[in-house]
């Protein structure tokens, strides 16, 4: 393989269908493609038999379906998975596999690292190298699939995909909007857009740009009731603070008919978890189509903070349901293995800290 040849994974329908026409065959030979791709899992153009022989010629000299390669798979006693997934020969980004019941997410990644710097988040404290292409976030499911089982026909291996990993999808948006938009087409993986969800710090002008361009369900990390705290734990907010963050919410939820938001909220011991910001929270939402998931916070090397007790937890829950916004507690999956939420850290060269020789300061990398 040459680094000439293009990776099929990375196409959308109507770019795959371009470039089909530019090599002289049949805007439906992409159709064909996508069967072979996503519906069957066949990644070698050999296999691809009701493909006339010349097309298949072609494309063996000009395209390929490249998975990421894994570096390293880790298994958790309670079903959880996950996977190092190589962006070079020095960097890796992680994804993890979470089963429970009838449901099973797929937490994917949408960078190498983050440049968001959440200071309770492991993947921040990493700093940020790259964005990933759209055929890397793609690849993702396709290589969790295959790495599951996947038989022609089978669509039930993962019922829910989350952009919740390693970066900010909304400073990768360049790439994520293509890599969503061919989870979602029935030709393609046919994710519903209500099982395919995008989780944002708070990129405002993002969040207004995603609303006329996607439909899937939108997370954001909030994490405390004011932009004091909001500050320090979400350096985002300095540039856009709380009140402008929710009137993007409110109004991605008005263009796209969506049902709620989910605000992310994660327990940190003594920081944002007292009875009285529980109720500030829940007077910041009561009245919106909101809904609150908390998360007991999951320690990693070095940090400073300290997971909320589980009657604190419980108290925090109580303030916000009698507040009138509904709430619920995520339940922590894959901390045996740093597979839980904020502990994703993967292997990052930071390209700041290497540029500067200094200690790396926040500097939201947008790609729109």
């Amino acid at each position: 393989m040459t680094d000439a040849r293009v990776n099929l994974l990375g196409l959308t329908r109507s770019e795959l269908e371009a470039w089909c026409v530019e090599r002289g065959d049949k805007p439906f030979r992409a159709r064909q493609l996508w069967h072979w791709m996503y519906k069957r899992g066949e990644t070698s153009f050999d296999a691809m038999t009701d493909l006339a022989k010349s097309f298949r010629a072609t494309l063996a000299e000009t395209a390929e379906v490249r998975l990421p390669a894994i570096v390293k798979r880790q298994d958790a006693a309670d079903g959880t998975i996950k996977w190092m997934l190589e962006a070079d020969n020095l960097q890796g980004f992680e994804m993890v596999y979470i089963p429970d019941g009838d449901r099973a997410t797929l937490c994917i990644s949408s960078q190498v690292g983050c440049a968001m710097d959440c200071s309770f988040c492991a993947t921040a404290q990493q700093g940020f190298n790259r964005n990933l292409t759209a055929a890397e976030i793609v690849g993702q499911v396709f290589l969790a699939q295959k790495e599951l089982g996947f038989q022609a026909g089978d669509n039930r291996l993962i019922s829910n995909v989350v952009l919740m990993g390693m970066g900010e999808p909304l400073a990768n948006f360049r790439n994520v909007v293509p890599g969503m938009r061919i989870l979602l087409d029935d030709l393609g993986f046919d994710f519903s857009r209500r099982r395919l969800t995008l989780s944002t710090s708070g990129l405002v002008p993002q969040m207004y740009k995603l609303a006329g361009e996607s439909n899937v369900a939108l997370a954001v990390s909030l994490h405390a009731p004011d932009d004091e705290l909001r500050n320090e734990l979400v350096p985002i907010n300095r540039r856009h603070p709380i009140a402008e963050l929710l009137e993007a919410c409110w109004h991605y939820i008005d263009e796209q008919n969506g049902r709620s938001v989910t605000f992310e909220y994660v327990m940190l011991d003594g920081v944002n978890d007292s009875p009285a910001q529980a109720r500030a929270l829940a007077r910041l939402l009561k009245g919106h189509p909101a809904k609150v998931n908390l998360i007991p916070f999951n320690a990693f090397p070095g940090t400073k903070y300290r997971r909320s007790s589980p009657e604190a937890i419980l108290a925090f829950l109580d303030q916000i349901l009698k507040g009138g916004v509904m709430a619920t507690i995520r339940k922590t999956r894959g901390d045996d293995i740093d597979a839980a939420c904020g502990q994703l850290a993967g292997r990052v060269i930071d390209r700041v800290t290497s540029r500067m020789g200094s200690k790396r300061i926040a500097i939201p990398v947008v790609n729109a």
